[in-house]
């Protein structure tokens, strides 16, 4: 039997990180196993699905780097197919049209709760054989009326469910339009869907689901349910704890690599290990390891994670990725340093793409003016020697690289005799602006001759204009 797995979300906002989990487990248990990984868009729910929310999954999808081997399917593009199978349902007594109407429905809750009773449907339309003028059916499941319905799920083990406490589902709107249990039983039916990962919330729909997959005749899925991701304080994943969407993730200069290895290891874990590639992931993931019991999210443990990433990861894959960041800042990430240059200049000192990028816009943009405190203690008046030194001599040089830029610092502090950070600063403020940057010779180098040295005459002219002699 090949494996087929899937991702099913439904297109009513942004792909959320816990979505974003399983559909890497699915994809995980699809590679792991040599099987295929399919992408569905269960978008039945007419009112709420919208085309930005499709984009934004599949865009989620493709930054993370979930390939997947068929699809994207809509379910939108597949009614004949259910009013097929719900007819089928209907002509083999299966299923029945229920004539209540919402008020008669009300009324029976009402009553089952008084009685201190579980409110469901008491199946009274089953026997009908008339219709009812005035009302639009809707058309329901019969569900087996005794028996138990057992789920031996990949994570949770063996569940058992009372059939007694499943109630007559509805299948069919009064419109005709499918419910959610009905389509996806017949996707999973139709696509050969073997082995279905998901979150846990969905472990009450599974009985129902396999009954009426048993009632067409078709074997059931393995199914594993996963426990849902808490914020940090314990209480349900939300807004208020921070970023809740894959693409959010993106925009705060997180690598798709460093979420992934995150997400993975919420609620799975292989030893003490902390950092796998995907490769390593493929062969090392197992459904039956995944924990039982919810998993709280740690930002600085994916911080941690996204500066190893940054380190790590080749300077041209980190490069692709930060010139997004660039692009946010108006800044042509195809100018000139090159992105990946600036990358390895940087990587040491970052822990997201989006500080990288912050701290590298003077490499490609004119800074408005230096930081205060920066300036104050660096352009001195007695600064001004020192840099218009360094004017001379870095001009004199054949070779604009770090080495030989890092030799006429040298010398000029010898000829100064003055130590090497009262030369290294202040030339650092002036290039830059502040007071941090990657070692000075490195930086210069990136900024190029003609650039470092006409905002050396910049700061030059500004402490002519602006500094005070210190006492």
């Amino acid at each position: 039997m090949r494996v087929r797995t899937r991702f099913a979300p439904s297109p009513t906002g942004y792909l959320h990180i816990g979505g974003a989990r399983t559909a890497l487990f699915s994809w995980l248990y699809a590679r792991k196993h040599g099987g295929d990984f399919v992408l569905r868009v269960e978008d039945t729910d007419l009112a709420r699905s919208n085309a930005e929310s499709v984009n934004a999954i599949l865009e989620g999808m493709n930054w993370l780097g979930l390939e997947y081997d068929e699809g994207p399917f809509y379910q939108t593009e597949r009614f004949d197919r259910y009013k097929e199978v719900i007819q089928q349902l209907l002509d083999s007594g299966k299923a029945y049209y229920c004539y209540c109407t919402r008020e008669e429905l009300d009324v029976m809750r009402e009553q089952q709760m008084a009685l201190k009773q579980k409110p469901r449907y008491d199946g009274r339309c089953r026997t009908r054989e008339e219709p009812r003028a005035g009302v639009d059916p809707v058309v329901r499941f019969k569900n087996p009326m005794d028996g138990v319905t057992v789920v031996d799920d990949m994570v949770r083990g063996r569940v058992t469910f009372q059939n007694t406490e499943l109630d007559d589902l509805i299948i069919a709107r009064s419109d005709g339009t499918p419910t959610y249990n009905l389509t996806v039983v017949v996707d999973d039916w139709d696509m050969g869907i073997t082995h279905v990962i998901r979150g846990d919330d969905h472990l009450n729909n599974t009985p129902r689901q396999i009954n009426i997959l048993k009632a067409l005749g078709v074997e059931p899925p393995r199914y594993a349910h996963l426990p849902m991701i808490l914020g940090p304080d314990g209480a349900k994943l939300s807004k208020r704890h921070g970023a809740v969407s894959v693409m959010q993730y993106r925009d705060e200069g997180f690598l798709p690599e460093a979420l992934l290895n995150y997400l993975v290891r919420l609620g799975w874990s292989c030893g003490d290990r902390e950092i796998f590639s995907l490769d390593e992931l493929i062969e090392l993931f197992d459904i039956a390891d995944v924990n039982h019991s919810a998993s709280a999210i740690n930002p600085e443990k994916l911080l941690w994670l996204n500066q190893h990433y940054i380190k790590t990861q080749s300077p041209d894959h980190v490069a692709r990725h930060l010139s997004w960041h660039m692009g946010q800042r108006q800044i042509d990430p195809a100018g000139d340093p090159p992105l990946r240059d600036v990358v390895v200049a940087q990587r040491e000192r970052a822990k997201t793409l989006d500080e990288m990028a912050g701290n590298s816009v003077y490499f490609f943009q004119e800074f408005e003016a230096y930081e205060d405190k920066a300036a104050s203690k660096n352009l001195t008046a007695d600064a001004k020697a020192v840099l218009e030194a360094l004017v001379q001599e870095l001009g004199r040089l054949d070779e604009w690289h770090a080495e030989p830029i890092h030799a006429v610092i040298e010398t000029i502090s010898a000829q100064l005799d003055v130590k090497m950070g009262k030369v290294a600063q202040p030339l650092r403020v002036a290039v830059t602006g502040g007071s941090v940057s990657p070692p000075i010779d490195q930086t210069l180098e990136l900024l190029g001759r003609e650039r470092s040295l006409q905002r050396l005459h910049r700061a030059i002219t500004w402490i002519a204009e602006n500094a005070v002699d210190k006492p």
